[in-house]
């Protein structure tokens, strides 16, 4: 049996519990955990999946992901994403979430940031082949030039535009003081 998903409709609620490669095959609606992970710094861990990987080969992320297990949370498994990835505990922070097409199927995604110490990432090499440290800016310029992952492409375009309507919101009020 394949890893079990819990299918859930247009407004995230479950429907049922399914065989991930199921929901895929037939386009159904499931959910999936990302986590942004950061160093103290500020700067975004960014990295390669193998090349033999049967999802996205070769392709880079800005996010460390998974699909969400039965009766688990978005925190959860954001959480479990990151020691099952990075070999690393941290508090997982809920940023956003969206309704992304995604390349393979339509899924829910909940994007979450934690903040890590680089020396405390042990990759699993099943899952990321190389890693590094970028600033946003670096990490802005790499996303259009190296193959991402297009759905991480879509997660970042739109953290960006979440980032500037803060930004905005955050300098018009301190405008009006």
């Amino acid at each position: 049996m394949g890893e079990l998903i819990e299918r859930v409709d247009e407004h995230d609620h479950v429907l049922g519990m399914v065989e991930r490669s199921e929901a895929v095959r037939n386009g159904w609606l499931y959910r999936m955990a990302m986590v942004l992970v950061r160093d103290p710094q500020g700067r975004c861990l960014v990295h390669r999946r193998p090349r033999d990987s049967s999802r996205f080969p070769g392709q880079y992320s800005w996010l460390v992901a998974g699909a969400v297990g039965i009766g688990e949370s978005y925190e959860e498994a954001a959480a479990r994403e990151l020691l099952e990835e990075l070999g690393t505990r941290a508090p997982v922070r809920p940023v956003f979430k969206f309704r992304c097409e995604g390349e393979l199927s339509p899924y829910w995604f909940a994007v979450h940031e934690a903040v890590i110490e680089p020396q405390s990432v042990a990759a699993n090499g099943d899952e990321i082949a190389w890693h590094d440290w970028l600033s946003e800016e670096e990490l802005a310029e790499v996303i259009h030039q190296w193959p991402f992952v297009s759905d991480s492409r879509d997660a970042h375009q739109r953290y960006r535009a979440l980032q500037k309507r803060l930004g905005d919101a955050e300098a018009r009020k301190h405008s009006d003081v």
